[in-house]
């Protein structure tokens, strides 16, 4: 289980556990999550490898430019998010 730049996982540990995250960069054993909704591009949340699963490679637009390092915004997360798990999680105040 490589999780690389632009990964979609799942957190498997602490109060965000069961949460859906992209991975935006990787610092050794730790890795930078935003989901755009509590975790937003501009304070993403610093966590350990072991703490995540992975729960699909970096495919999809999103995902492309995360790669690239184009510019993204926390709205392009929630609905890239929302459209893997099936649900409308991009909503305001949810």
């Amino acid at each position: 289980m490589d999780i690389a730049k632009s990964d979609l996982v799942k957190s498997t540990a602490g109060r965000d556990r069961d949460s859906l995250f992209f991975v935006l960069a990787t610092e050794g054993d730790f890795l930078l999550l935003a989901d755009g909704k509590h975790r937003r591009l501009e304070n993403p949340k610093r966590k350990r490898k072991k703490h995540v699963a992975l729960v699909s490679p970096g495919q999809g637009a999103v995902a492309e430019k995360i790669k690239s390092s184009e510019k993204i915004t926390n709205i392009e997360l929630r609905k890239a998010i929302a459209a893997f798990s099936g649900g409308n999680s991009d909503q305001e105040g949810q």
